[in-house]
């Protein structure tokens, strides 16, 4: 019915342009257009057809002309990731809308071919005599209908050269986008953000491979028409087996980067710290086919193998693959969730070398230098089509005591830092050195990734410093043995020994301090001095120890009444202290002994000047109901410290600022009584009550192995005997030996106090100022 109302609105508009002597030409072409349709045989479906074919053609010139619009005025510029993904996404949408183009080519070919075929069967079968003048007329027509035949074979030869160009064009467009991928996850698995995810490139990707496959079909049909009718000059043959290798080679290479390793070879103990195995461990490993095409009825397997072509290296491990080394993937499985294998319960076994029993390495690498990667391998059939896919992964370190991860992962930091080749495995054979521009930001995500918060611009300065020196530049670099191997002052502990034990130690106890900022973590002594110095007595800071491995100290200011300004710091605290006390309860209890054995906390204010409890209120452990009836006198850790300026005021190390002075104390930890309802202290102080020797037990459980358990002294009932002395004088009567008392000045005897203990040193560790942490010239031992 529409149609026919168009038929009249034109002959309308023919009428009317009839009575315009200007409108000549255009009433020429709309009677032309009104009779063409007309003399359609099925008119309504054939004028949607064209009249839809002709937008998509005005839609594709437009977009085309918008673009270069656009890479012409950015030609300087870097495009953004949205562009980036728009222009593929339209791209594909040309693309299909050139394939129907080309399928609706093709079908107007075969209908021509048909229609050759029996007009040339007509002029076969009515042959009589060259001067019929019917048969000159058909001969005539079927010549006419061949040029015509000749004429769209080349058109749509042409169309489909246009069409697979376009199609390697997206092919370019889309393996950088992989590549990209591919990058941002080898600094992933080293603790970096990853931006880009695969199911936009699996959209993409198969899109592309669609197309490919359909014009590898088209192709097969214009084969089928070239084997029908060939003639002299006919060059459809020889195009059409040119440009099917050509789709035949573009999608090979397209399905052989679409196989990927999504998730890289990790331990389920430690997915913080992938690419590292150790033997007899489970870990888990995922690859994925990004071209979602899959046949209805075929099964698509992977194996999996380890080092295929191994570096020729002396002494270089090998090792067998001790579970599955298959996986199959079924259609519904693989229509469900796409072509994923994940290969959860593997493991690796070292192979056994002849006559030394298990396989070790002492040729040029370490064990944790020594880099293998695991190898996959699919048969991909579609349509016809089949392939041998193969991808690997990043090379891994295998390990065979968890005692080695810790230097495993710097080998894995340090590869997927700086190695500009994936599959190197001799890297560490020379390996590269690092800039600070790179090395920086991966100590950050370090703490990023594992804990939360990375490292501010003052903590990564700190670093540094202490690994390049004061006077260093932003293009520094540092050697792998520098970073892993070479012990470094004040601790004599390889830098990066001393930077993941640290980071363990947040993870474990500090991690909510650390992501509030609270903790300012990396402050060498100098810094530390500079920031307290100007705060009032009592502010404080969190600081690591750099002379300890995983230790974090507390460290505050005092303005004595000469004008003094006294820096102490309490020894480092390490796990086996914040497992049984946490370091808010430390220092919400934390306890200073004058010299009148007065105690008091010096801990008032948070660095710059946030009151302790407002800053670590929220963290404090849930208060004592007073109201709940107690049968014994409850208790708490504290740490205590001994102020003993006389014997632990040390030197002065800035000579430009004498006023100011640095103390380290040591702290011990002492049981706190907390008194319950219907406990008074009074009566059990009279029925002598030994509350000392009651709590004792019940302490010593609570406190790791080597802490000082010193009860209070208030609580004893009877004599005790002295531990510190010898069994056989434990007991020792005093009695006969009251008459040196009076007679014997002790000051006369050790006229400088007490003498020291064995291993005792009062003076604090002197801060030095040196160029750098590193003796680089020497060999690598403790005296660097």
């Amino acid at each position: 019915m529409l149609f026919f109302q168009f038929v009249d609105q034109l002959n309308n508009e023919c009428g009317r342009c009839s009575q315009d002597p200007e409108c000549l030409l255009l009433q020429h072409n709309l009677r032309k257009f009104c009779r063409d349709i007309q003399a359609l045989p099925q008119g309504s479906t054939q004028l949607a057809e064209m009249m839809f074919n002709l937008l998509l053609e005005e839609k594709r010139i437009l977009n085309q002309a918008q673009r270069a619009e656009v890479e012409q005025g950015n030609t300087t510029l870097e495009v953004p990731v949205e562009s980036q993904q728009s222009e593929i996404e339209s791209r594909i949408l040309d693309l299909r809308a050139m394939m129907e183009m080309l399928v609706k080519s093709i079908r107007q070919l075969k209908d021509l071919h048909d229609v050759f075929s029996f007009r040339y069967m007509i002029l076969e079968k009515g042959k009589t005599s060259s001067s019929d003048p019917n048969q000159s007329k058909q001969l005539q027509l079927v010549q006419e209908t061949l040029n015509e035949l000749d004429k769209r074979r080349k058109e749509v030869l042409d169309a489909t050269k246009a069409l697979l160009g376009r199609l390697t064009t997206l092919v370019e467009l889309l393996i950088p986008k992989l590549n990209e991928w591919k990058a941002q996850q080898q600094k992933a698995c080293i603790g970096a953000p990853l931006k880009l995810g695969l199911e936009e490139l699996e959209k993409w990707f198969t899109a592309g491979a669609e197309l490919l496959f359909h014009l590898r079909q088209l192709l097969k049909q214009l084969k089928e028409l070239s084997d029908m009718v060939h003639y002299e000059g006919d060059h459809l043959k020889e195009g059409v087996e040119l440009l099917n290798a050509q789709v035949t080679e573009l999608l090979q290479y397209l399905l052989d980067r679409a196989f990927v390793v999504e998730k890289q070879p990790c331990m389920p103990q430690t997915p913080h710290r992938p690419l590292i195995i150790k033997t007899g461990s489970k870990f888990t490993v995922r690859t994925r086919l990004l071209v979602r095409l899959q046949e209805g009825n075929e099964p698509l397997t992977a194996e999996i193998s380890i080092d295929k072509n191994p570096p020729q290296l002396h002494s270089f491990r090998k090792f067998n693959i001790r579970t599955s080394n298959q996986k199959t993937l079924t259609p519904e499985k693989g229509q469900r969730q796409g072509l994923i294998w994940d290969f959860g319960f593997l493991m690796l076994l070292e192979q056994r070398t002849g006559g030394s029993g298990k396989g070790n390495s002492k040729g040029p690498l370490a064990v944790t230098e020594e880099l293998h990667i695991i190898n996959f391998t699919v048969r991909y059939m579609y349509q016809g089509l089949q392939l041998d896919l193969k991808t690997d992964t990043l090379p891994v370190v295998i390990i065979s005591n968890m005692n080695q991860l810790s230097i495993a992962w710097a080998s894995v930091l340090w590869f997927n830092l700086l190695s500009p080749t994936p599959q190197n495995q001799q890297f560490f054979s020379s390996p590269a050195m690092a800039p600070w521009s790179l090395l920086g930001p991966a100590l950050s995500w370090q703490f990023s990734s594992y804990v939360g918060q990375g490292l501010n611009q003052e903590q990564l300065g700190m670093l540094k410093e202490k690994l390049f020196g004061k006077n260093s530049k932003m293009e520094n670099s540092l050697s792998w043995a520098n970073f892993s191997k070479r012990e470094s002052p004040p601790g004599k502990i390889p830098f990066w020994t001393w930077l993941d034990k640290i980071l363990e130690l947040v993870h474990d106890y500090l991690k909510d301090l650390w992501n509030d900022g609270h903790i300012m973590g990396f402050v060498s002594r100098s810094q530390e001095r500079r920031l307290l110095k100007r705060t009032i007595s009592g502010t404080f800071l969190l600081r690591f120890s750099e002379s300890s491995e995983g230790g974090i100290t507390c460290s505050w200011v005092e303005h004595q009444d000469d004008d003094k300004v006294v820096i102490y710091s309490v020894q480092p605290y390490t796990k086996e202290v914040l497992q049984s006390l946490p370091l808010t309860e430390i220092i919400r209890h934390y306890q200073l002994l004058t010299e009148e054995n007065i105690p008091e906390n010096p801990l008032r204010f948070l660095y710059p000047r946030t009151p302790r409890d407002e800053a670590f209120g929220r963290y404090y452990q849930e208060k004592v109901n007073l109201e709940e009836q107690r049968k014994y006198l409850k208790h708490k850790l504290i740490v205590v410290s001994n102020r003993q300026v006389d014997e632990l005021q040390q030197p002065l190390e800035l000579k430009q600022e004498p006023e100011l002075e640095s103390l380290e104390l040591e702290q011990r930890l002492m049981p706190k009584l907390e008194l319950g309802i219907g406990l008074e202290l009074e009566p059990l102080l009279e029925t002598r009550l030994n509350l000392g020797s009651e709590l004792e037990p019940v302490l010593e459980s609570m406190l790791e192995p080597g802490l000082d358990l010193e009860p209070t002294q208030f609580m004893a009932s009877q004599p005790v005997p002295d531990s510190d002395l010898p069994h056989d004088l434990q007991h020792l009567s005093t009695k006969d030996m009251e008459i040196f008392r009076n007679t014997v000045n002790i000051e006369d005897i050790m006229p400088n106090g007490d003498p020291l203990l064995a291993g005792q040193n009062v003076m604090d560790e002197p801060y030095m100022s040196c160029p750098s942490h590193f003796c680089t010239d020497g060999p690598l031992n403790p005296d660097c």
